[in-house]
């Protein structure tokens, strides 16, 4: 059963969503939107955790999961050329709550609120650790291994 959330005016403006990232063309500003500094070891439900736990189990969950996954190309941060080799992880990019875990609401299913990501990218953006994110390498030049050599 699906129910739009009791949401004011006010905090549906602040939403982050699919189209507005998807306006940001490098991998930087996509993280710097998404990130949200937080804590290791903080847990998003705490004893609730199994609630959250089965709905990703459901067969609901990975059919939204998959289509986000087909969308973004299985790349990180629905970027193309960040590929992920990894398990791929399907992001809310805004937290979720017990009711919406209960009411299954929209902010949990919509495939607006949720990105592609690799599990390094996961972390940094709820961590704030991005040194473990990987990167695309910069462009190569000539001799740009060479100090001594002009360029």
């Amino acid at each position: 059963m699906l129910l739009e959330p009791t949401v004011v005016w006010e905090e549906r403006r602040m939403l982050k969503t699919y189209s507005e990232l998807s306006k940001l063309e490098t991998f930087d500003e996509r993280y710097e939107y998404l990130k949200l500094s937080g804590s290791v070891g903080a847990d998003t439900f705490g004893f609730d955790r199994v609630f959250n736990q089965k709905f990703y189990r459901s067969p609901e969950w990975r059919r939204i999961r998959d289509s986000v996954i087909l969308r973004d190309n299985g790349c990180d941060l629905g970027l193309e050329g960040y590929d992920i080799y990894g398990k791929i992880l399907v992001h809310h990019m805004n937290p979720i709550t017990m009711r919406d875990i209960e009411y299954i609401t929209d902010a949990l299913i919509n495939p607006e609120y949720l990105i592609c990501v690799s599990h390094e990218t996961h972390n940094a953006i709820h961590y704030g650790d991005e040194n473990s994110i990987i990167r695309m390498p910069e462009e190569r030049r000539v001799n740009d291994t060479c100090p001594w050599r002009k360029q």
